[in-house]
C-alpha cells in the first residue's frame, strides 16, 4: 500500500509538467488539423478528391507525424539536451562545449544560427494563420459574417501581444486543461466520422503513401509542401525541453496528442471521401451544426494558445541569443518571481505584433498564407538533422549500421519535404526567408563586430604590472570601484580616463569581466571568480549561464568580506565607445556603420546587469574599427 502511495505521489509532478506542456509545448502542432489537410486539396497545387489521393496524402500526414515528430524528435533529438536545455542555440551550445576544436564548428555555428533566424519567421506566421483559420469559421454560421474576419483576427492579435507584458505565469496554468479539452474534442470528431468510413484506418499502411507517390509522383512531392504543415511546431518539442523535461514531453506527445492528431486527420480523409464538397471547412464540419458555435471558441482560444508558446518561444530565443553575444542589449523583463525562464522583450513584442498585423492584411486568408507557412519549418528540420548528426557520430559515436540507415532516411524525408516546400517561395515562402536573411546579417554583424571591438580594446588597454608600478603612490579614497571590462588581462580604458581626469582611486578598485557559459544555468557558488592583484585591486570573473539573468549585484556579494562595501560606497563604472568606422582590415565600411548603430540602439548595461541606477557613471570613448 505504502509502496503504490509513494509511485502515485512521484508521478504526480510529472503529470503536471505532462499537463503544461500540452498548453505551451503543442499548442502550434495540435491546431494544425484547422488547416493543414484542407491545402493538399485547394492549395496552390490541388489534388483531385478520389480515394488514391485522399488516402495518399492521409498515410503521408501519418508517416510524417512517425518520423518526423516521434522518431526524430521526441526518441532522438530530445536525448541531445544540454543540461536540460533544447533548441538550435543550445544544441550549439553543447557542441561547442564537448566539441570545442571540431574543423565542422564554424558550419555547424552557421547552421545553429540560421535556425534560429528561421524561428523568428516562424513566430510571425503561427499567429497570423492560427488565428486567421480559427475565426474563418464564422463563415459556417452566416456567409455575411466574412467581413467580420479580417477585423476580428485584428483584435484578437492586438489583444494576444498588448498583454504579453503580464506574462505567462498567471494564465500559463489554464493553458493545459484547455488544450487537454481541445485534444479530446478533436479525437471525439475524429472518432465519430470514421465510424462512417473505418477503412481510412488503413492508410495507417505506408503503402498507401507509397502507391500515390508511384502512380502521381509529381503531385505527390508537391503535396509535402502542405503535409509539412502538419508538423509545424515539432521543433517546441525541443526548443521548451527546458521548461518540462523530456519525459512530460514525450508522456504527453504519446499518450494524448498524437492519438488526437490521427483520429482527427482521418476523420476528415473520412468525410471528404463521403462529401467532396467538405473540403473547404472540413474541420468544422466535422461536428454536428448544434456544436458549430463551442467549437468555433475553443478553436480560437486554442490558436491563441498556440501564438502565445511560439511569442514565449522567441523572447527565450532572444535572450539566449543575447548571452551567447548574437544580439545586442535588449531591455528585458523577467515576468515570474519563480521562473527564469519567463522572460518578456518590449521590442521584440511591438515588432512581432506589428508583422503579424502586416501579414493579415497582405494574405487576408489561412489558405493564402499556408504557402508562406512550412518553409521555416522545413528549413529548420534539415539544419537540426545536420547538427544532429554531428552530435550522433561524433559526439555519441553511434556507428551501427541501422543507425545510419536510420539518420539517412530521416534525413531524406527531412530534404524532401524542404524541396517540396521551397516550391511555395514565389507563392509566399520567400517571407520568412527573408525574414531568415536579415536577422542572419544582425547575427553575424554583432558577433564580428564584438570580436572586433574586443581586439581594438585590448590593443589600447594598459597591462595590469605596469598600471599597479605607475598608480603606487596615487591617492586613494573611501569605497569600492567595479569596472567593467571585456578584456580579463588589461586594464579597462574607463580606469584610465577616470585617473586621468580625477587623479585619485578608490580604496579598492574592481576589475569586473562578466562571460556568458555554454551551459544554460551556472550555479551561484561557481558564478564567482575572484583574485587579488595588488594592494586595493583585485579581478574578478563572474560566468552566468545562457539562460541565467546576468545580476552583477547579487553575485558580487559572493566577494570576501574585506571586499564587501556598503551599497552607498560602491560605484560600478562602464565604460561607453563611440564607434567610428574606419577602413581599417576586419569589417566592410557599411557593416561597420551596421554594428555601430547597433551599438546605438541596445539597451543601458546598468539595466541589463541590474546595476543600482544612482551608483553607477559611465566614461566614454572614441575606439576606430
Amino acid at each position: 500500500m505504502t509502496a503504490t502511495t509513494d509511485h502515485a505521489r512521484s508521478a504526480t509532478p510529472h503529470l503536471r509538467l505532462a499537463l503544461g506542456a500540452l498548453g505551451v509545448v503543442f499548442g502550434d502542432i495540435g491546431t494544425s488539423p484547422l488547416y493543414a489537410f484542407r491545402e493538399s486539396f485547394i492549395g496552390a497545387h490541388p489534388l483531385p478528391i478520389n480515394e488514391l489521393h485522399v488516402m495518399g496524402v492521409l498515410s503521408l500526414i501519418v508517416w510524417a507525424l512517425i518520423l518526423v515528430v516521434t522518431v526524430k524528435y521526441v526518441f532522438i533529438t530530445m536525448r541531445a539536451d544540454n543540461r536540460g536545455e533544447g533548441g538550435s542555440l543550445a544544441l550549439l551550445s553543447l557542441i561547442r562545449r564537448v566539441a570545442p576544436g571540431a574543423a565542422l564548428l564554424p558550419a555547424i555555428t552557421t547552421a545553429a544560427l540560421l535556425a534560429t533566424a528561421l524561428f523568428y519567421g516562424d513566430a510571425v506566421i503561427t499567429p497570423a494563420i492560427s488565428i486567421l483559420s480559427a475565426v474563418e469559421g464564422l463563415t459556417l454560421v452566416d456567409d455575411d459574417l466574412a467581413v467580420a474576419i479580417i477585423p476580428v483576427t485584428l483584435v484578437i492579435t492586438v489583444g494576444l501581444f498588448a498583454i504579453q507584458r503580464f506574462g505567462t505565469d498567471l494564465v500559463g496554468r489554464y493553458f493545459g486543461p484547455v488544450m487537454l479539452l481541445w485534444f479530446v474534442a478533436i479525437a471525439v470528431l475524429g472518432v465519430v466520422n470514421i465510424a462512417g468510413r473505418p477503412d481510412v484506418l488503413l492508410a495507417a499502411s505506408p503503402a498507401y503513401a507509397f502507391d500515390f507517390v508511384s502512380r502521381d509522383p509529381l503531385r505527390a512531392f508537391l503535396t509535402l509542401g502542405t503535409v509539412v504543415l502538419t508538423i509545424t511546431g515539432a521543433e517546441a518539442l525541443y526548443a521548451d525541453m527546458g521548461h518540462f523535461g523530456r519525459r512530460p514531453i514525450s508522456r504527453a506527445w504519446l499518450a494524448v496528442v498524437l492519438p488526437a492528431l490521427l483520429l482527427c486527420y482521418a476523420g476528415q480523409a473520412a468525410l471528404v471521401l463521403r462529401d467532396p464538397g467538405t473540403i473547404d471547412q472540413v474541420f468544422y464540419l466535422l461536428a454536428p451544426r448544434w456544436a458549430l458555435w463551442p467549437l468555433l471558441a475553443l478553436a480560437t482560444v486554442a490558436t491563441v494558445i498556440a501564438s502565445q508558446s511560439v511569442i514565449s518561444g522567441a523572447y527565450s530565443v532572444t535572450q539566449q541569443a543575447m548571452q551567447l553575444g548574437y544580439l545586442p542589449r535588449l531591455k528585458l523583463v523577467h515576468t515570474s518571481a519563480d521562473e527564469r525562464g519567463q522572460v518578456f522583450v518590449p521590442a521584440v513584442n511591438v515588432i512581432l505584433c506589428v508583422m503579424v498585423i502586416a501579414l493579415v492584411l497582405g494574405f487576408r486568408s489561412s489558405a493564402a498564407l499556408a504557402a508562406a507557412f512550412g518553409f521555416a519549418v522545413t528549413s529548420t528540420m534539415v539544419l537540426t538533422t545536420v547538427m544532429m548528426g554531428f552530435v550522433i557520430f561524433r559526439i555519441w559515436r553511434l556507428r551501427r549500421i541501422w543507425m545510419m540507415a536510420l539518420y539517412a532516411v530521416l534525413f531524406a524525408f527531412d530534404l524532401a519535404l524542404f524541396g517540396a516546400s521551397a516550391t511555395k517561395i514565389p507563392d509566399g515562402a520567400w517571407f520568412p526567408l527573408a525574414i531568415a536573411v536579415l536577422l542572419m546579417l544582425l547575427f553575424t554583424t554583432w558577433g564580428m563586430g564584438r570580436t572586433l571591438l574586443a581586439k581594438r580594446l585590448a590593443e589600447d588597454a594598459l597591462p595590469v604590472e605596469d598600471f599597479l608600478r605607475s598608480t603606487a603612490r596615487v591617492p586613494r579614497v573611501p569605497g569600492l570601484a567595479v569596472y567593467f571590462t571585456r578584456d580579463s588581462n588589461g586594464v579597462p580604458t574607463a580606469l584610465l580616463h577616470s585617473l586621468k581626469h580625477f587623479h585619485v582611486l578608490h580604496q579598492q578598485v574592481l576589475l569586473l569581466t562578466v562571460r556568458t557559459a555554454l551551459l544554460p544555468h551556472v550555479k551561484h557558488v561557481r558564478r564567482l571568480h575572484f583574485e587579488e592583484l595588488g594592494p586595493g585591486t583585485a579581478r574578478a570573473v563572474l560566468t552566468f549561464g545562457f539562460r541565467d539573468a546576468p545580476d552583477v549585484p547579487k553575485a558580487l556579494m559572493s566577494l570576501p568580506q574585506a571586499w564587501q562595501a556598503e551599497p552607498f560606497l560602491t560605484g560600478y563604472v562602464l565604460g561607453r565607445q563611440t564607434l567610428v568606422p574606419a577602413k581599417r582590415p576586419g569589417m566592410s565600411l557599411w557593416r561597420e556603420m551596421l554594428f555601430a548603430a547597433m551599438v546605438r540602439l541596445s539597451s543601458s548595461a546598468m539595466e541589463y546587469y541590474h546595476l543600482p541606477p544612482g551608483r553607477v557613471i559611465e566614461l566614454g570613448s572614441q575606439v576606430e574599427i
